[in-house]
């Protein structure tokens, strides 16, 4: 029998991959490192590791490549007692890091390395991919709302956070610019119902839908009563690009400023 020696039979790749097939982006901040995560995944929901405890564990991919090999290696990790644990998931051999990610968790999941987190008892949500939804667009401090802040502090803008723009108005706005009479939201998509995201709850089914309408009923009675006072009302969807929204806010509270000299900053 003749002894294999070709590059393909031994395993190996005649070259190396390209570097977009492995490496993240330089300076990639940890919540878009997350977010790459939970994006190849389909949900940070769906990240989950079973301990021996019963609890569970946040994985992530980690892609190496091998340069012997010329071959990519994906690698589930995840933190346990305060140790980190590691598995060998699959080859992947995609073009972009995005589709060798997709790929990792796909071959992670089918092997049953990772599953979905299960709801808390007591949940409202009617999925773990609702509950993660939910949890993600409440409150204030939202990363949709941090990453749009960090855009315009970059660009020399100052403003309020989280107040009132009228006083006797009940709403508070996220990004407020009070001598410009600029008011700016950040919608969460579960939230606000946006119309490409939104997906309706199954489990209390009209509870949540009433609740979503009334929101979209108080937004637009909020932006009804600032317009009315003179404000200038600027809405953005959570899924929408922060360095965008961020040129529009300069540019609107920019001409503001321009309309009211004396009411400059």
């Amino acid at each position: 029998m003749t002894r294999a020696t070709s590059t393909e039979q031994r395993g190996w790749n005649d070259q190396l991959p390209s570097e977009k097939a492995y490496k993240a982006r330089p300076g990639l901040s940890r919540d878009k490192r997350t977010a790459e995560q939970d994006e190849a995944v389909g949900g940070r929901h769906r990240r989950a590791v079973l301990l021996p405890n019963g609890q569970y564990a946040r994985a992530s991919i980690q892609l190496r490549l091998y340069q012997r090999t010329r071959r990519i290696r994906a690698y589930l990790r995840w933190s346990a007692g305060g140790e980190t644990e590691e598995r060998y998931v699959c080859d992947v051999n995609e073009a972009t890091r995005a589709a060798n990610l997709a790929l990792a968790w796909k071959r992670a999941r089918a092997a049953g390395m990772v599953v979905d987190e299960p709801l808390p008892p007591g949940s409202s949500a009617s999925s773990a991919a609702v509950r993660a939804v939910m949890r993600a667009n409440r409150g204030r401090d939202t990363k949709p709302e941090l990453l749009l802040r960090a855009a315009l502090h970059r660009a020399g803008l100052r403003y309020r956070v989280d107040i009132r723009p009228l006083p006797e108005l009940r709403r508070r706005a996220d990004i407020v610019f009070p001598k410009a009479k600029v008011a700016v939201f950040v919608d969460g998509c579960f939230w606000h119902g946006c119309p490409d995201h939104h997906r309706p709850a199954k489990k209390n089914a009209e509870k949540w839908a009433k609740k979503i309408e009334d929101n979209r009923e108080r937004d637009a009675a909020t932006t009804l009563a600032l317009k009315e006072q003179g404000w200038l009302v600027l809405r953005f969807w959570e899924h929408e690009d922060p360095e965008e929204a961020a040129y529009k806010v300069r540019m609107t509270v920019k001409e503001r400023r321009s309309a009211a000299p004396n009411d400059s900053k």
